[in-house]
């Protein structure tokens, strides 16, 4: 089922470019990390689930990319056009073989039944 997403022929003609451009460069900047990585972690200083996300992979001896945009008091308009782009609204955010595949809960749970060594 496709997410629901404000058409771009219901924004003011004078916000579209501004909605679009939110941030381009902190999407772009992961866009080309999901492109170049077969596992990708985006996350934020301080935060115990990117932690656990990244701990797991390490213990798994899965190589990953991490990308961090500040912490909880920084650079959340970043983080935010990460979450408009993607539609997740937490970090972190886990890519695999260029997917969104969830958070550390999900993460951790793909590399429990093997499927992330594959």
């Amino acid at each position: 089922m496709p997410r629901a997403v404000l058409s771009d022929h219901l924004l003011e003609e004078n916000i579209r470019e501004q909605v679009s451009g939110y941030h381009a460069e902190t999407v772009n900047e992961v866009q080309k990390a999901i492109i170049e990585n077969r596992v990708v972690v985006v996350g934020m200083r301080y935060n115990d689930a990117v932690y656990s996300a990244r701990k797991a992979l390490k213990k798994a001896g899965i190589e990953f990319t991490y990308l961090e945009y500040g912490s909880y008091t920084s650079s959340w308009r970043k983080r935010l056009a990460l979450k408009m782009w993607t539609g997740w609204p937490t970090f972190p955010m886990v890519f695999v073989d260029k997917a969104l595949v969830g958070g550390s809960k999900d993460v951790r749970a793909l590399i429990a039944d093997g499927r992330l060594n594959k």
